[in-house]
């Protein structure tokens, strides 16, 4: 059964790390961008970062450059998220979601099922 699984999620304090991971089962990730979201309570969903399937293009929500980190490594067939100086208003669930195709602007095929975050002292 195609699967994307996240994890790393959990409780961190504020200035904090946290590193997301996302694999795939029964399919490969190479030829897909790949895209974090979040959900924090009461808002919309909201992107925070995409690769495209080579690696070369990546893109960030504002509110996380220069803090978070996206990587893949297709060998491993895994895409990561490495989350550095965390805020209290990064608390949300965190999704990966594989793209249609190789872009970061094709649409999402496919989506996991989210870990949490949470940021608190």
């Amino acid at each position: 059964q195609l699967q994307l699984v996240e994890s790393g999620g959990g409780l961190v304090q504020p200035g904090g790390s946290l590193r997301l991971s996302c694999a795939a089962s029964a399919f490969t990730l190479n030829n897909n961008a790949i895209a974090w979201f979040r959900q924090a309570p009461g808002k919309e969903r909201e992107g925070v970062s995409c690769i495209n399937s080579s690696g070369h293009t990546i893109t960030y929500a504002d509110s996380v450059k220069g803090r978070f980190t996206i990587s893949r490594d297709n060998a491993k067939n895994m895409v990561y998220l490495q989350m550095n100086s965390v805020k209290p208003e990064d608390t949300a669930i965190y999704y990966c979601a594989a793209k249609r195709g190789a872009l970061c602007a094709s649409p999402v095929n496919y989506w996991g099922q989210g870990t949490q975050v949470t940021v608190s002292s």
